[in-house]
């Protein structure tokens, strides 16, 4: 794999001084994190217009990434960045942001996710967040972070449970599952201002909520009629209609990116295994077959990779299955995984595990080839949720 690795480099930006750390070590760290990348390291400044070509080519460079921070007077920062294309002696793009000095780290992930896309092809996801549960003492929080688990902040925080967050596809809300009237309630938060209101608060158990594509309707679970079972309905909470009748456990839904089917995990066939149906209902047909107990899918953006969670011997580990040619592949050798969530660019599942009796959060990309620890935090963390790609 070191072979393929792009050779680039990122000099520290002139006057990031000026900000509470350095920008260009954000942006050399988000890089990193993908393992496509192999960094060489020369002058620790440069100038981002005329940089010394034949230096950097000999010191094995593909690419540079060069910048400045300059103070405003209205007390906000100019951060002006370029990538260069060593190899040509020329500029491949450059742009500059307009930022208050506290947000230097949005800043550093927005360049990130610009050079990714420009030396990748699609896009990056330095500037998205993740939402997770962290549990500490008696306390359970509904956590937003950055996509490294950076500067979490609590959205949503009670004494009794809090499970099953998802992100609306613009990013702008998160449906979940609260215990705090002692049973199981979803509710729809926004974000921005923290308002929530009741999806669904039905007779019996209300979980597993899944927004459709198009963020106006929810797939939840329901033990309103008896077993848990599959329903539609609309993010306001009208509209509610029964998508399964099967006398089995059907539960954790999702659907395709393309919004015509919805995945679940169904123990129709003895133990549970993953079924797909067509998003208004009708008959299910089973996806996986390898193995005795496979459940919590989710799927790739590009729709072709179903990510799951399978029993091996005991151990729960993460698996992807190419959907078009059904041959599966572990992405992981530890045995207590859960709750899988694609990055939007598909290039990355997080995933939640437990190391030391501890939940924690990992993340793999999609051929297994990269792993890393994107958060440290106190407390129990699980059932992580990753937001989607936003302007």
């Amino acid at each position: 794999m070191g072979a393929n690795l792009i050779p680039i480099a990122v000099s520290r930006f002139g006057g990031e001084n000026q900000l509470p750390k350095p920008i260009s070590e954000v942006i050399r760290a988000d890089l990193e994190r993908t393992g496509l990348f192999r960094f060489v390291d020369g002058a620790p400044v440069v100038d981002p217009a005329r940089p010394d070509w034949s230096n950097w080519r000999g010191l094995g460079a593909d690419n540079l990434v060069a910048g400045s921070v300059r103070s405003l007077p209205d007390g906000s920062a100019e951060v002006v960045f370029r990538l260069h294309d060593v190899v040509r002696q020329a500029e491949l793009k450059s742009a500059s942001l307009a930022i208050r000095p506290e947000n230097w780290r949005i800043a550093a992930h927005k360049i990130a996710d610009f050079v990714y896309e420009q030396l990748i092809g699609v896009p990056g996801v330095f500037s998205t967040q993740i939402a997770f549960i962290q549990k500490q003492g008696r306390s359970y929080r509904l956590q937003i972070a950055e996509y490294d688990g950076s500067n979490p902040a609590s959205a949503f925080s009670d004494d009794e449970p809090i499970i099953s967050p998802a992100w609306s596809p613009d990013g702008k809300r998160i449906a979940y599952v609260s215990f705090a009237l002692k049973k199981p309630i979803i509710y729809v938060q926004t974000v921005a201002t923290g308002q929530r209101y009741v999806v669904a608060n039905f007779k019996g158990s209300n979980s597993a909520p899944a927004w459709s594509p198009d963020g106006r309707r929810l797939a939840i679970v329901l033990t309103k009629d008896g077993i848990s079972q599959l329903y539609m309905i609309n993010a306001d909470g009208s509209g509610l209609r029964r998508l399964t009748e099967s006398v089995a456990i059907d539960t954790e839904p999702c659907f395709s990116a393309d919004g015509r089917w919805i995945y679940f995990t169904s123990d129709r066939s003895s133990g549970p295994q993953i079924y797909r149906m067509p998003v208004d209902g009708g008959d299910a047909t089973r996806v996986t077959f390898e193995g005795s107990y496979n459940v919590s899918p989710r799927i790739s953006p590009d729709g072709k990779t179903l990510a799951y969670i399978s029993r091996n011997g005991g151990r729960f580990q993460l698996m992807v299955q190419d959907l078009a040619t059904q041959q599966t592949l572990a992405l992981t050798d530890t045995a207590k995984d859960e709750s899988p969530t694609f990055a939007p660019n598909g290039r990355l599942i997080l995933y939640a595990t437990e190391v030391g009796g501890r939940g924690v959060l990992s993340a793999v990309s999609v051929d297994g080839k990269v792993r890393y620890k994107p958060l440290q935090a106190f407390g129990d963390i699980r059932e992580p949720a990753w937001g989607p790609l936003t302007s």
